[in-house]
């Protein structure tokens, strides 16, 4: 079965992936290890009890985290590869000062994200890449694309699966 990017598909993937809560959750516990049984709020407490209670359900049903016997919430390979092209975005919009030349790290994974997006949707439409584009943005696509397709036939099993 192959997902294709449609334009609600890519939007759905786009708003789970750029939520300041889950960039936050993701990135809290690849930079500080598993978050214990019950710490999740005082881990980021600056989250509303409905923010983290939203983004540990996405983590989970996008397979990005989990929760280990004895560890508490952490992540999945794929919750590593995800920080990762958080890390990658933010290293890209720091040395490039995107979206402004101060602002903090989730601002920056977010606007960059929209940029990815907005130029992976105009390659997916001229079917070309442009000449002599930034190689790390370039890397930092590739992830996205392959991310986002990643999520789009996850979300294309997870609708033909019957019901338990």
């Amino acid at each position: 079965m192959t997902a294709s990017f449609t334009s609600t598909g890519l939007r759905n993937a786009f708003a789970a992936l750029t939520s300041p809560a889950l960039i936050r959750l993701i990135t809290e516990i690849d930079d500080h290890g598993p978050i214990p049984p019950r710490r999740l709020a005082s881990t980021l407490p600056d989250l509303s009890p409905h923010q983290l209670r939203r983004a540990t359900e996405t983590a989970r049903a996008m397979g990005l985290c989990r929760i280990g016997p004895g560890v508490g919430l952490e992540l999945t390979p794929s919750g590593t590869e995800l920080a990762d092209l958080y890390d990658a975005t933010a290293r890209w919009a720091r040395n490039n000062n995107y979206p402004r030349p101060v602002c903090d790290f989730t601002t920056r994974v977010r606007h960059t994200l929209r940029l990815l997006v907005q130029s992976l949707v105009a390659v997916t439409a001229e079917s070309s890449h442009r000449q002599g584009a930034d190689e790390d943005l370039d890397r930092v696509r590739a992830l996205l694309h392959q991310r986002l397709h990643f999520e789009a036939q996850a979300a294309l099993v997870a609708q033909y699966e019957p019901a338990a």
